[in-house]
């Protein structure tokens, strides 16, 4: 768990869990069949996002295609279209697009109209003469995109992943040890001995949080050597933020431990809460465009935090100020969570 299982998840899950769409196949109806028409279907050919799979001159074909998941998205080019494109100075298509997933539709859509505006570019620069322009031409935009300029999304992933691992193992680890010890009989020899309870407690936590320190350090390591992701804040920062962040992952791992006698039990309540939480961290989707009742929810939320910070020093350079609000709340978490787990755990035989 402590070695192989991050190396294994990192090399995996930063490649496959992304929202990038890099293969669209696409099928064309082109009841045009114009020079036009032609013009605009190699705008689609070009792009290293769509593969047009097919060509049809039957709408409900492509409407079969689309039913069966042979294609993500069809596009109507109508008989007439390049004639109106030169005589009136526009046009219309059609684009039929599967939205089963939302957010897969809405990506296919956007990238079909940023080919679609460039076809409108160069036709205003080939026309110029013969086509009223829908828009100024004076008018230029220039772009840049900051913190992840290539927009790899193996950048955004890779940190959200080292999230779910440390925690993971953090939290599952301390509380399947002091279940263990149950389990095997030695908690009744612990709890005999003159050890008091916050003796026992800081002895079982000090480990695993070392180890987690260790596992983001190994788990940076890995980033910067296979997916050269950029660390632009300070090391110091971060570190210092997961030593806090550790603190309430072992201290819900300790009170776990405290309301289960079984290692599958701490498997069941872990699983539990883990899904969850995971799924609103903000791994894939902004926390902000949550409903107002998940971010009440989030306050509780172990994850959410640290997925925030260690996007914010690692990928924008954002120093201690800039994630204050998040580390002093994390603090008064680890207080509340301890103090719970310090007063669930009996030293009773």
């Amino acid at each position: 768990m402590i070695f192989i299982m991050p190396i294994v998840q990192l090399l995996v899950l930063v490649y496959a869990a992304s929202l990038e769409m890099k293969h669209i196949n696409m099928v064309v109806v082109d009841n045009d069949l114009s020079i036009n028409s032609r013009q605009l279907i190699s705008k689609f050919d070009a792009s290293p996002f769509f593969y047009v799979k097919g060509y049809t001159s039957s709408t409900e074909e492509a409407n079969e295609m689309l039913t069966r998941d042979k294609a993500h998205i069809v596009l109507v080019i109508p008989d007439g279209f390049g004639k109106d494109l030169l005589k009136e100075g526009q046009t219309e298509i059609q684009l039929l697009v599967n939205a089963i997933n939302a957010t897969t539709a809405g990506l296919t859509y956007a990238y079909t109209a940023n080919v679609i505006a460039d076809y409108n570019r160069s036709v205003l620069s080939e026309y110029r003469n013969f086509i009223k322009p829908v828009f100024p031409e004076n008018i230029q935009i220039d772009y840049s995109y900051w913190f992840n300029p290539q927009l790899d999304y193996k950048i955004f992933m890779l940190p959200g992943i080292l999230v779910i691992l440390v925690t993971l193992i953090g939290m599952f680890l301390t509380a399947l040890n002091i279940v263990r010890e149950k389990e095997l009989g030695t908690m009744e020899q612990i709890n005999v001995t003159p050890i008091v309870k916050y003796q026992f407690i800081i002895g079982k936590l000090v480990p695993f949080w070392t180890i987690g320190m260790f596992e983001l350090a190994f788990g940076l390591a890995v980033g910067k050597l296979l997916f050269d992701i950029p660390m632009l804040g300070s090391m110091f920062t971060l570190f210092g933020f997961v030593s806090v962040y550790l603190l309430v992952a072992l201290g819900i791992g300790l009170l776990i431990s405290t309301l289960a006698n079984t290692q599958q039990q701490v498997m069941f309540i872990v699983f539990f809460f883990m899904l969850t939480f995971i799924l609103m961290s903000g791994i894939f989707t902004p926390t902000e465009s949550m409903p107002k009742w998940a971010y009440y929810v989030n306050l509780i939320n172990p994850y959410a935090y640290f997925m925030r910070v260690i996007r914010m020093v690692l990928l924008k350079g954002s120093g201690f100020w800039d994630i204050s609000r998040e580390f002093f709340s994390l603090v008064i978490y680890a207080i509340v969570v301890l103090g719970l787990a310090v007063w669930r755990y009996r030293k009773t035989v």
